[in-house]
Order: structure tokens, then sequence, then C-alpha cells
């Protein structure tokens, strides 16, 4: 089958399709959209004429064709971290591998534009529906100024929602293993590096930190709070030097974690001879800072695939399941922790 229409290296239309399967446009979209009473025959030579054009169905026409838009919303949040960015990443990815393409609009911080806002410029478009990936408090409010009978999933920490299916990384659960594999290594208490206060998983972390040292009977020292950066841990790491009875420290990201060990290091400590260090997140560099980090790895791409699968279930109304989907955390046991030192 060869194409008798020089396109002069625009990209192929619809029309371009039905002129080499020599079909009209109509049985073109036919075949396209998967309606049945297409003869097997004309089926595979529209297939073919798409494979040999190289053609990509413009989601817009598509739209117009169907009813029904190809393009989904995602709200995200502070793509600077590296969870929310690798969350936001991977639900593109499962969108364009479902054949759907993504809206998103980003938040730096849950002041920058109120819920109902950003609802509104999202909704101003033809959607198919909506993924927020944004945190719970800021989560709730969006969800009240959503278009009545709108798709939608959240990401968030394990925490369910009423009016939407959730899909939460088990916070708690993971800070719970951070400490508790601290206490088992023979540290007295573990010291806490939290993340900023309005954030939920932060304070899921922090709430399970507190509890694990409470049901070991253990007093918890009080928290040190940073912002996720390596500079707040740095920050902090000072501090808890100066107290000079530290030998564990669960910080609340890989990032703060990795400033908590430069004061170790600069304050001539060894880690883990004098102190035990374990972050959170498990990102791409922590098992190459020195030594290699202990932390919690926490899946961000199944949260992210999980999230578009639910969305999609509910746009084509095949969803079996709503409420809260969790994914479970991993201690991912490295170098950074060891034995407390017999004093």
């Amino acid at each position: 089958m060869t194409s008798s229409t020089d396109r002069a290296g625009r990209p192929a239309v619809l029309g371009d399709v039905a002129r080499l399967a020599q079909v009209s446009v109509m049985t073109v979209s036919r075949v396209l959209n998967e309606h049945h009473g297409v003869k097997a025959s004309t089926r595979a030579r529209v297939l073919a004429a798409v494979t040999e054009l190289g053609y990509r169905p413009n989601s817009a026409a598509r739209a117009l064709v169907t009813g029904r838009s190809r393009v989904l919303g995602v709200v995200g949040f502070d793509t600077r971290l590296y969870g929310p960015a690798t969350t936001l990443f991977s639900i593109e990815q499962a969108a364009r591998d479902a054949g759907y393409t993504v809206r998103v609009t980003t938040l730096e911080s849950t002041g920058q534009n109120s819920g109902e806002e950003v609802m509104r410029n999202l909704m101003s478009e033809s959607l198919a529906g909506v993924i927020l990936a944004a945190p719970h408090d800021w989560a709730a409010e969006a969800l009240r100024h959503l278009t009545k009978g709108t798709p939608v999933v959240v990401v968030d920490v394990d925490i369910e929602q009423e009016s939407a299916p959730v899909v939460g990384i088990a916070q708690y659960a993971g800070a719970r293993q951070a400490t508790e594999h601290l206490l088992s290594l023979g540290h007295q208490t573990v010291w806490h590096v939290a993340g900023p206060v309005d954030w939920p998983s932060a304070q899921a972390r922090e709430a399970a930190w507190r509890t694990t040292l409470t049901e070991a009977g253990r007093k918890a020292p009080p928290p040190l709070r940073g912002d996720w950066t390596a500079r707040s841990g740095y920050e902090q790491g000072r501090r808890l030097i100066r107290r000079g009875n530290v030998t564990a420290v669960f910080a609340a990201n890989d990032q703060m974690a990795l400033g908590v060990l430069l004061a170790l290091r600069e304050a001539g400590l060894d880690v883990p001879g004098d102190v035990s260090l374990v972050g959170f997140d498990d990102i791409p560099e922590a098992a190459y800072f020195w030594p290699p980090l202990t932390t919690v790895r926490q899946d961000f791409d199944e949260a992210g695939r999980l999230a578009l699968d639910l969305l999609v279930e509910q746009i084509e109304g095949t969803a079996e399941r709503d409420g809260l989907t969790v994914v479970e955390p991993e201690l991912v046991v490295r170098s950074s922790t060891g034995l407390a030192a017999r004093h």
C-alpha cells in the first residue's frame, strides 16, 4: 500500500488515512472509535494506513466525533519536590499509555490559589476527569467546586474521602517502621526532624514517630521542624549536635537527612558509629550518600498509575473500586544505621 499524496512533511490527518485506505472519512472514524459493523478486511486496511502514515488522532477532534473528551485535568503540588514530581510524571505516562492527554495545573503552595479558583479554571475546559495530587486539606476544599458528576481521584496520604476515591501511601506505617528499626538497634530514644506542619504527610510521620516511642515506653523528645530542604535539615542537625546526647535521628525526608548528615560530619561525628540516621522517600540519590542512607521507600510510580487506572475506570463506567487504595511503603536498610554505642 502506498500513498499518492505528498503531505510536505505535515502530520497525517483523518483524510490522509481515508485516501490511503480507499475508504470514507466516516469509515476511518468508525474503525478508530471501535464501532461495530465494519468488515474485518476494511478494518485491517484502515489500521495498516494508520501505521504507515504514523497517524495520531487529535484529542479535540475525537471529542467532537465521540462526544467524549480524552483530556484529563491534574492538579499537582510543589513539583520541585521529588515525591510530587515523580507522582505527576507517572500519571502523565500512564495517561499517554491509556490514550489520554493531560492538562496540568501546578501549585507552589496551598495559599497561592483557592480551590475554587483552580477548579473553576480547570472546569472551563472539556475534561474527561480530574486527579488531585495535592495535600488533603486543599483537595477537600477543591472537591466542593468540581462540576457534579465529574470523575475524580485524589492522591494523598492514606485518609479516606467521602466524595472521591483516594490513592494514599501509608505514611504512618512507614514512619513506624523507621522508628521501630532505630529502637531495635538499642537506641534509647529517636529524635525527629519533622516536615512542615501544614503537610498531612509530615503530620502522619510525626504522629507515628511519637506513638511508637510512647508505646515502647520512651519519652519523645521535642521535634525539630524543617521545610523538606537539605538546608533546613542541616540547620536542625546543628541544633541536635549542641544537645550532645543524640544517638538516633529520623528525618521526615531524604533531603533533610542529607543536611543532617553534613552537620554530623562537620562536627566530627561518625554515622552510624556515633549517630544512626534514617530518611524517608528513597530518592534515587539515597543509595549514593556516604554512608548510603537507610530510608523508607515510597512507590510514587505505583501511586500515580493506580490513580490513573481508577480515574479511567470511572470515565469508562467500569469502576469496581472506591474508597481508599493504599500503597504500602518499604523500609530499606543501608549503612547509615547501626547498633547503639555502649557507654
